[in-house]
């Protein structure tokens, strides 16, 4: 399952996955002005952006495009596998590759873990370090932690 950076015609795939992953699984967990800022956050101008930066990588099965995570220095952000292909290893795939870039410069990862991810990142070691509310329109509040994990060096 080959990992590859992004590139500007990949936008609207990588927005894709974003935006049906959150449809699909954040309402389980999130109230709906939540969910609309989660869809905001990780907007085109936004993933662009960190495409343009190099930031950006997608995963593939079978020539199709079903994963993507996005690392800027030691942060880990927008880690997303579409729905069908959940549980079939290929956030594992995303998240090794993901802490493998990171371990090459730094003695840590960050990581902001909404509630649908916590759990997977508990076990992969992570702790948390800090909790942190946002107001979100509608008087919605989007809870989240951020989650520290040591590098191990090779």
């Amino acid at each position: 399952m080959p990992i590859r950076k992004a590139e500007h015609k990949d936008l609207w795939t990588v927005r894709k996955i974003v935006a049906d992953t959150i449809n699909s699984v954040y309402p389980h967990f999130y109230p709906k002005g939540v969910v609309e800022f989660f869809l905001r956050h990780h907007c085109e101008e936004n993933i662009m952006r960190d495409i343009d930066q190099g930031l950006v990588y997608i995963l593939t099965v079978d020539n199709r495009s079903v994963g993507t995570v996005t690392v800027n220095r030691n942060e880990l952000l927008r880690l997303f596998v579409e729905v069908p292909y959940q549980g079939k290893g290929y956030g594992r795939a995303l998240l090794d590759f993901a802490e493998g870039l990171i371990a090459e410069n730094f003695a840590y990862i960050v990581i902001d873990a909404s509630l649908p991810a916590k759990r997977i990142y508990l076990k992969r070691g992570y702790r948390e370090t800090d909790y942190n509310t946002i107001l979100t329109e509608g008087g919605d509040h989007l809870c989240y932690d951020v989650m520290k994990k040591p590098v191990k060096k090779k």
